[in-house]
């Protein structure tokens, strides 16, 4: 299939989910090799939950379809699903020598330009590629308006929109340190 044909499938899935009721004109298609793996579509006003947009719902199929043994993946067989690692890409400034692959490989469509969190999901996914249909200026022009997100997070912490403040430092560490001291720790 073509970029095109990929990017008409995403389009139809936001179509319908407009039509159905389902959420905003957001759908996604994820591929690799060629072939779609998972499709999606934004479900905020069906499931009443704000981050069911487009692009998460695909992840989380593409990642069900990649893992059918999901939600239990054992230690002794992570390294045949999504978990397995692969190497740090060369001159990258990550710190841990392989991570888990997640979607590397993988591209995705969608009919629009990703939010931030779709876009911050996007990159924890580790996926080759994104391909969109509207910018966020078409994007804002029916509603949608993301520009302030990607302005907020450019402030310090004291000037957000959202109060973010720091609480009790040492009781996170508890975790920190456990997770640092887990000699099987597996880095995503």
């Amino acid at each position: 299939m073509s970029h095109k044909e990929f990017l008409t499938e995403a389009v139809r899935l936001a179509t319908e989910s407009v039509d159905e009721g389902w959420g905003g004109p957001f759908g996604a298609v994820i591929t690799r090799d060629d072939e779609i793996v998972a499709r999606g579509q934004n479900r905020v006003l069906l499931t009443g939950d704000p981050t069911a947009h487009a692009e998460v719902e695909t992840i989380r199929k593409a990642v069900q379809r990649l893992n059918p043994e999901a939600p239990s993946i054992s230690p002794e067989h992570q390294n045949e699903s999504t978990l397995e690692y692969v190497p740090r890409p060369e001159g990258s400034p990550d710190p841990v020598p392989e991570r888990a692959r997640m979607l590397k490989g993988c591209s995705i469509y969608i009919s629009g330009a990703p939010c931030p969190m779709c876009m911050s999901a996007i990159y924890w996914s580790r996926i080759d590629n994104v391909y969109y249909s509207c910018d966020l200026k078409a994007t804002r022009e029916i509603g949608f308006d993301d520009a302030f997100q990607y302005e907020d997070f450019q402030k310090p912490l004291d000037q957000r929109r959202i109060h973010v403040e720091q609480i009790h430092p040492e009781l996170g560490a508890q975790a920190y340190e456990t997770w640092s001291h887990k000699p099987d720790r597996h880095p995503y």
